[in-house]
């Protein structure tokens, strides 16, 4: 059975290792590697997250080699939510497929962050992933 991507395995224990004091800290260091839109990529091309509290879009791209890219939109104003996307842009750059659906659905509760943040905004990422591994669902099937 595949495994979650080895990077994204890294940062969830460089989180379940932090002190709780730091570990907010961690998480918006990550709403900075989020990468923009694509150059010819439209916002009307991608899939909402109504579960966030700001405007999130994104989507997932399996390529022919099954490896997945993925493409968010979510505005800069929104730290905490723009940080759950930077950890799944950076943890699963390169993934397969099959890595990005091994990824466990309480990725963020095992990360220490329900701690650190509000349940809607741990909601939020969770549904942000979930929408995630459907799309990868959808076209591998």
């Amino acid at each position: 059975m595949p495994e979650m991507p080895s990077k994204l395995a890294e940062i969830v224990d460089e989180f379940t290792g932090a002190p709780r004091d730091v570990v907010l800290e961690m998480l918006l260091e990550y709403a900075d590697v989020v990468p923009p839109l694509p150059a010819g990529v439209d916002r009307a091309e991608l899939e909402q997250v109504p579960e966030c509290q700001t405007a999130f879009f994104l989507r997932a791209e399996v390529n022919p080699d099954r490896t997945v890219t993925t493409v968010f939109d979510c505005p800069p104003e929104a730290p905490t939510t723009r940080a759950f996307a930077g950890i799944l842009a950076e943890g699963l750059a390169g993934a397969s497929a099959e890595e990005v659906l091994a990824v466990p659905d309480d990725l963020y509760q095992r990360m220490g962050l329900a701690q650190a943040i509000s349940p809607l905004r741990v909601r939020g990422g969770n549904a942000i992933l979930a929408r995630l591994k459907r799309q990868v669902r959808e076209q591998i099937s």
